[in-house]
């Protein structure tokens, strides 16, 4: 299982050459995914012929517009980040003929649509039915994460499950989900499969931020990852998104043994920014753990 630790609020800027550093615009951002996409495809795949090798992978830029029936002016626009604004129909085009999944479909069109997605200013607070609902559900892990990955919120099942401290309301450094188990060395030597599992972690985290293009604390993260983790570093961009869905998660626990669950992520209806994930343990996991956390 993911582990976690607390990555630290700040609000420093970032200063280079004198001047403060530019965030990478949202066209540019639609224009870099868009190359990716482009440049992962073979003519093959979307039924062009082709006369002897390419010097370069992937579709040309005037066969992407030819399949999407629009301008080749207009497409190196949108790829070269200018100031265009695709149309829906447009874009689904595009989706379309770079055979983007679901997920990356999605990643799409909140990047063209990113003036209209504005970042919360500040939470509001967790319910008293929200917080009376995580601890209710021991021993089933769950907590209540952020758009930053933080844990704002967490039972007793998911403190002994994913480590975390004891929770208190008083806690100011709250474990992030993100940061642990990316930089954290030891969290590497025990998951065998640790690098599929940051893999899987970026592209979750690149189709959250997606969704606040303007925070800057997201920004100063993403930074920090591409300093301190060299897989980050070379994942990032490549643009892979993926979106948390329902699954079934086993895993060893070297306390209790083979553990069993069905996860599920949930929305908080009030505050879109919260994400309330619960792991429902089977009938054996169960009355383990309800013997360990004393329930």
């Amino acid at each position: 299982m993911e582990p976690y630790c607390g990555y630290p609020t700040t609000t420093s800027v970032r200063i280079r050459g004198g001047k403060q550093m530019k965030d990478i615009t949202m066209q540019q951002s639609l224009g870099e995914f868009l190359r990716i996409a482009r440049q992962r495809l073979t003519p093959e795949q979307v039924g062009l012929t082709t006369n002897g090798r390419r010097r370069t992978p992937g579709l040309r830029r005037e066969e992407v517009a030819h399949l999407a029936n629009v301008g080749i002016s207009w497409y190196t626009s949108i790829e070269q980040g200018k100031d265009v604004h695709p149309s829906h129909q447009v874009l689904e085009s595009l989706a379309t003929s770079l055979k983007l999944s679901n997920d990356e479909r999605r990643y799409l069109f909140l990047l063209a649509n990113s003036d209209e997605i504005e970042s919360a200013a500040v939470y509001k607070e967790i319910s008293l039915g929200l917080e009376r609902t995580v601890f209710a559900l021991d021993p089933n892990p769950a907590y209540i994460m952020d758009k930053y990955w933080d844990v704002l919120l967490w039972n007793g099942a998911a403190e002994f499950i994913f480590k975390f401290p004891t929770y208190s309301s008083s806690i100011n450094l709250k474990p992030n989900v993100f940061y642990e188990f990316l930089i954290n060395p030891i969290k590497r030597e025990q998951n065998q499969a640790w690098e599929e599992r940051a893999k899987i972690m970026i592209a979750r985290f690149r189709a959250d931020c997606a969704r606040y293009p303007k925070d800057s604390r997201l920004m100063e993260m993403i930074e920090k990852f591409k300093e301190e983790s060299e897989l980050f570093r070379y994942w990032w961009p490549r643009y892979e998104v993926k979106t948390v869905t329902d699954c079934h998660k086993l895993w060893d626990d070297p306390v209790l043994g083979e553990l069993e669950f069905e996860h599920v992520n949930l929305q908080v209806s009030d505050c879109p920014d919260l994400k309330l994930m619960i792991y429902t343990a089977s009938p054996s996991t169960k009355e383990k753990l309800k013997q360990k956390i004393n329930l």
